[in-house]
Formats: C-alpha cells, sequence, structure tokens
C-alpha cells in the first residue's frame, strides 16, 4: 500500500479516485466501447490463443455455449427466482458466452438481466460448416435446431425433463460401448405431436451413465456417426467453460462493482473479460509455466513496475532493472 502510495505521489496524485468519481464517470461512458476493446484485442489475437498442439483436430472447431450470472447489490437488473423473505431483491447480469475451446477465451459475448432466458443467444450464433455446438439443456429452442442443422452444424445438448419426443428406431448398442456406460442409443423425433405449431427435430438419444458418479444422463445430438460414448465425452467438455467462468470471477473483482447503475457495471464486466484475455495471452506468450491465478497476482504486484515484463516473468529471480530512457512496452517486440 505504501508503495502505491508513494507512485500516485510521484505521479503528483495526492490520493486514489474516489469512488463516487468512478461512477458518475462510468454512467456517462458507453459500455459498448469496452466490448469493442474486448474484440479488437481478441481479433488480433485470435490465432496466437490457438494452441498448436490441437490445429486440425476437433478443437479447433469444437464451440461451448453457456451463460454465468453476476447477483449485483440491489436490484439494478431483474434477476430470476422468488423473492427473498425479507422482500429485498438483489438484481443480476448474465454474460452469456460462446467460447472455442482450442482458445479458452470467449469470442462472442452478450449482457443481459439475469432473469433472461438463456435460448435467445442461439440466434447469434453463425459458425462456420462441419462446427461441433456443446450446450446445456437451458438452450432448448427447435427453430434454432434445425438452423443448425441446416448449416452443417453438429450440435449435443442434454434432455430437458419436460421434453416430448418419439422414438423412432432402438440402435444396438455394442459391448464395448455397453462396458464404458452406454445404455440406449436411439433415433427420435423431438417435439409434441399434438401441436402442428411447433418444430418437429430428428435426433438422437444416448443414455449414459457415468462411471465415477453412477448418475445417468440423457444427451442429444442431431450426429447419427459419432460413437455414443464420444458424444458423451463431447458434453464433458462444456466443463471447460465453467471453467472460465470461475477464473473470471476469482481473479476480478465482480462482487464489488465501482458503479450503481447499470452501464457502470457493464463496463465493470468488460474490464475483466479484457483483463483476462490480456492474462491469457501472456500466459501463451511466455515459455516459463505459469499457472493462470499466479500470474494475475504477479501482475498485479508489478503493474506500476518499471520493467520488461515478458522478461522479467521468463525469469522472475532476476533483479529488475528501472529503465527511465523510454517507455516500455506491454509486450516486448522480441
Amino acid at each position: 500500500m505504501m508503495a502505491c502510495h508513494s507512485r500516485l505521489v510521484h505521479l503528483g496524485l495526492r490520493d486514489h479516485p474516489k469512488r463516487s468519481t468512478l461512477s458518475d464517470a462510468n454512467k456517462r461512458r458507453n459500455s459498448e466501447i469496452f466490448g469493442q476493446i474486448y474484440y479488437l484485442i481478441y481479433r488480433r489475437y485470435q490465432s496466437f490463443l490457438s494452441d498448436s498442439h490441437v490445429k486440425g483436430r476437433m478443437d479447433s472447431r469444437l464451440f461451448i455455449v453457456d451463460s454465468t450470472t453476476i447477483s449485483l447489490f440491489q436490484e439494478i437488473l431483474k434477476n430470476a427466482g422468488p423473492t427473498p423473505m425479507n422482500g429485498k431483491r438483489k438484481g443480476g447480469i448474465k454474460a452469456h458466452v460462446l467460447m472455442r475451446a482450442d482458445q479458452d477465451v470467449p469470442c462472442l459475448v452478450r449482457m443481459t438481466s439475469a432473469a433472461t432466458n438463456d435460448s435467445p443467444f442461439l440466434k447469434e450464433l453463425f459458425l462456420p460448416k462441419g462446427s461441433v455446438l456443446i450446450f446445456d439443456r437451458g438452450y432448448r429452442s427447435y427453430q434454432q435446431y434445425q438452423r443448425l442443422n441446416d448449416h452443417g452444424i453438429t450440435w449435443v445438448t442434454r434432455k430437458k425433463a419436460n421434453a416430448t419426443l418419439e422414438v423412432v428406431k432402438k440402435r444396438v448398442v455394442s459391448k464395448q460401448q455397453s462396458h464404458i456406460g452406454v445404455i440406449s442409443d436411439e433415433l427420435v423425433v423431438l417435439g409434441n405431436t399434438q401441436n402442428k405449431r411447433q418444430v418437429r427435430i430428428h435426433a438422437r438419444r444416448i443414455v449414459y451413465k457415468d462411471q465415477v458418479s453412477g448418475k445417468e444422463f440423457e444427451f442429444l445430438t442431431n450426429n447419427n456417426q459419432m460413437k455414443p460414448s464420444t458424444i458423451a465425452q463431447l458434453y464433458e467438455r462444456r466443463w471447460q467453460v465453467e471453467l472460465l467462468f470461475k477464473r473470471l470471477k476469482q481473479n476480478n473483482q465482480l462482487t464489488y462493482f465501482l458503479g450503481d447503475n447499470e452501464n457502470a457495471i457493464r463496463i465493470q464486466v468488460w474490464c475483466a473479460m479484457i483483463a483476462d484475455l490480456i492474462i491469457k495471452v501472456i500466459q501463451r506468450k511466455v515459455k516459463r509455466p505459469w499457472s493462470f491465478s499466479n500470474l494475475a497476482s504477479m501482475l498485479r504486484i508489478h503493474l506500476m513496475s518499471y520493467t520488461t515484463l515478458i522478461h522479467f516473468l521468463e525469469n522472475p529471480d532476476r533483479t529488475m532493472r528501472i529503465d527511465d530512457s523510454a517507455q516500455l512496452k506491454l509486450f516486448s517486440s522480441a
């Protein structure tokens, strides 16, 4: 804290900016600008973020969709769920995210109130033909399933408990597939036969028993060629986006907001995503292995230090040299 204060004095500032000052400023700023900054950084480094070890494999065409809700201190944005016993509802902002598996950062982000349904986000997804899309059962939209079918995109999801379907054909499950947990493999038609206005989708239902937990899962997909166990393994990859959300919330201040208005909250969430993206680029650039949390902590400590960042992270034991002759860049040109 003393070191930070001395730097502020060196810069001619006597104190930190007040929270009210930041809140008022962020109320006037356009939050979309911060979203544009995120996408500019992403487009610049998207090829670099793609792991060279998995290029040409499924990870480069595997996309994961999910959303996360960030609770707020008051009802600025409408939240889902019942009203608490004390009658004081808290708001929430929901971030809908599309992530490519080999990049491990969002390639598309939309922010809504927490009460907003997930399924409309599928309308905004335009993926290359041959892509594989994984999403949770909250994204049920038969019209969007059909659109994905028409564009040659494989999708994998879980069946909702109240989903109506008709079994068309039972497929034979091999002994090998049965041994690793596949219970049944069926061709089905999704949709209510009594509702003529509802789109009906030809799909495949796979019932799978997890060998560790013993729980049974029902998966739906439009792919009839992949092995049933492969479909189950693909859905397990959805956990990657959960790790992304955990990383965002643990390494960024998303429980304490500097503004009490929707615009300021959106700005702070975008800033958290920008920071996450930059740290991910640095993590890929540094040859020395760093865990994400340790790297984020180290960057906080040395944010105001005059040193070449990449060189320092490659050899943190070396004494830092202060170079006052020129402004150093965040990323070295080497």
